[in-house]
Order: structure tokens, then sequence, then C-alpha cells
């Protein structure tokens, strides 16, 4: 002989929302990593390891010169 399940009754309250929203550090840590890496990309000389092409210092002047002439 089976015996009878029992099931819970579904509660009549409207569904949970989802919270998206993320925490400050979640986008001030990435922020922070990019522009120090940048900051170390635009003055390799304070990068004492970086002793590489200077070839990416050249393409991040000419950005930095289109970028400060206005039109």
């Amino acid at each position: 002989m089976s015996a009878p399940t029992l099931t819970r009754p579904r509660p009549t309250a409207a569904p949970a929302r989802v919270d998206t929203r993320l925490p400050w550090w979640a986008l001030a840590l990435p922020t922070l990593a990019f522009v120090t890496l940048l900051v170390l990309i635009l003055n390799p000389s304070d990068a004492h390891a970086a002793t590489g092409d200077p070839a990416i210092t050249h393409l991040i002047e000419r950005v930095q010169l289109l970028l400060a002439r206005q039109p």
C-alpha cells in the first residue's frame, strides 16, 4: 500500500525581484586597474621592467594628439 504524498500549497505572493545592482567595488577595481596600466604604458620610464618596442609609445602619443585637437 502506498502512502499519500503531501504537497505544500504555493504562496500567492508576487514573484521575487532579481537585484541586478553591482557593488561599488565591482566597477571601481577594474577601472583602477585599467587606469594604472594605461599610466604605465603612457610613461614607460616608471615601469622598470618594460624594455619593449617604442611603437606602442608612438601609437599612444598619436592617439593623444588626435584627442587633444579640437574640431
